[in-house]
């Protein structure tokens, strides 16, 4: 006979769902781990985008910062993130701004052939060691109970950190301590990834930054080996060894927080109750489940996979594209063309130069690459636009326009059209395929597109929470355990890690 209660049930078999099952698993805790996709993984996994091409994208989520280094020991996870020399390029003009992680004298001859001066390479070096000390003093801490704002006041210890971070924006900080325009840009992207906001007076910037800057105390943003996927490959397979059992293709349908019933669709409806429900899904999405009234938050951002036959060329000699396109590639994210394109965004304007990144996967890792294509030159090229709100895509013609005009923004710093550098499918048909919230809203179930289920929260314990793990909700038995709890946002299991805390009763 199935059984028809379990200790645990986790709605969503994303990476933090699979994290809370590997933990409360090897507790011994009987666990059910229902996922509504044909696979596990959520936006955590790398696919085959366009048929005949031997390319395993990372298709949404693309680079590992946050996972802590305890929860892979914890768990005996067998991956390897590969960290980046090179940590960005910015092209300016016909140079560019290069930093390389192992060749300070290179970083800082660039520095001042872009900014005409040494002024803002100390000033940097100042900031990255400011943000270097908040990141090992606050990680650790995301793994525990959470603590009041005080007290991690306390534990950052530096009164000048906590205003520039916790209490100024984020913009105002940067206009102050860099001269330089481009410098300033640099600085500031990590405080919009995936966050519609102005830096210069919204402080939702400096979480979302807080974040970028603080993953397992380093702040690197490493390259998984074998692509997203071989991340949650691994926690399923360690989930599974634990004995959690972990079922595909069934959507939960609803949850009785009183009962601990949930209903859920595998071909036929189910009933199974819990003594604990995680929902390793947005709020909004739980909320309504729940039968409650749901949010609706607004996702920012334009992804776009692309398959490449070989690196574009750059206006920069001194530069190899190897090296400039193996980091964070930034493209026309100066200080004020921040500013510009969020303020036509703001107005319901795509924006006519979009400010974008890009980075070449294959380039650390060349295993995502079939034989024949590593042995063509070919590379994947991952672009992530900002300033990019689902507001803005409404119109179904706003998404060609907002393509065009990003590949027009990549081909104004390149020596090339990137369209040329496109691999066709055997089909031949170009290899680009884009994503935007509505498309992520539609195919991956997140409500508006939110690629952190809702705005990123500070760090820290707020009046309103309902529990010492950020992972509590109004409903003794349920818990969140996804990207939408205090703590969450991208690929870092902390939620996972802190809801299967919260379960197994440790403070």
């Amino acid at each position: 006979m199935p059984r028809s209660h379990y200790d645990v049930v986790i709605a969503g078999a994303g990476h933090n769902g699979l994290v809370a099952a590997a933990y409360l698993a090897r507790a011994g805790r009987a666990v059910l781990v229902l996922e509504r996709l044909d696979h596990v993984g959520g936006l955590a996994v790398s696919a085959r985008a366009f048929p005949g091409v031997d390319a395993r994208l990372s298709r949404y989520s693309y680079l590992v910062s946050l996972l802590p280094s305890k929860i892979v020991k914890d768990l005996g996870l067998r991956l390897e993130l590969r960290r980046r020399r090179f940590a960005s390029y910015t092209p300016v003009g016909d140079t560019g701004l290069l930093v390389d992680n192992e060749d300070a004298a290179r970083t800082a001859a660039s520095f001042e052939a872009v900014t005409g001066g040494r002024h803002d390479l100390a000033a940097w070096e100042r900031f990255y060691a400011m943000t270097g000390h908040v990141a090992r003093r606050v990680a650790p801490t995301l793994l525990e109970p959470l603590r009041g704002r005080t007290e991690l006041r306390e534990v950052v210890g530096d009164d000048e950190a906590w205003r520039d971070l916790f209490e100024r924006p984020i913009g105002e900080v940067v206009a102050e301590r860099f001269a330089d325009d481009t410098v300033r840009g640099v600085v500031l992207t990590d405080s919009l990834i995936g966050t519609f906001a102005d830096p210069a007076a919204d402080l939702l910037a400096n979480r979302c930054f807080l974040y970028h800057v603080i993953g397992d105390g380093t702040g690197d943003w490493n390259v998984p080996v074998g692509g997203m996927g071989a991340v949650t490959t691994e926690l399923a397979e360690v989930a599974q060894r634990h004995g959690a059992e972990i079922r595909t293709g069934a959507e939960v349908l609803a949850i009785d927080p009183d009962t601990g019933e949930v209903t859920f669709d595998d071909g036929a409806e189910h009933t199974v109750t819990a003594d604990k429900v995680l929902a390793n899904l947005p709020p909004a999405v739980l909320a309504r489940l729940l039968g409650e009234t749901p949010e609706r938050p607004e996702g920012s951002q334009l992804k776009i996979n692309m398959v490449l036959s070989r690196l574009p060329k750059l206006r920069d000699p001194a530069v190899d594209p190897a090296e400039a396109f193996s980091g964070t590639f930034h493209i026309n994210e100066s200080r004020d063309q921040l500013a510009a394109a969020y303020a036509q965004a703001a107005g319901g304007k795509v924006p006519d130069l979009p400010p974008a990144e890009v980075y070449c996967h294959s380039l650390t890792d060349p295993s995502i690459l079939g034989p024949e294509l590593r042995e063509a030159g070919a590379h994947t090229m991952t672009l992530f636009g900002l300033h990019m709100p689902a507001r803005l895509f409404a119109d179904p013609a706003a998404k060609q326009e907002a393509v065009a005009r990003t590949l027009a923004s990549i081909n104004s710093v390149l020596a090339e059209p990137i369209e040329d550098c496109l691999l066709r499918a055997p089909s031949g048909e170009p290899c680009l395929e884009a994503k935007t919230p509505l498309d992520l809203e539609r195919e991956a179930g997140l409500p508006g597109g939110h690629i952190f289920h809702h705005d990123l929260s500070w760090p820290y314990g707020e009046e309103g929470d309902h529990g010492p793990w950020g992972v509590e909700t109004a409903h003794e038995r349920v818990l969140l355990c996804g990207a939408g709890a205090r703590r969450g946002g991208g690929v870092s299991g902390i939620p996972g890690h802190n809801a299967a805390m919260a379960v197994l009763g440790h403070a």
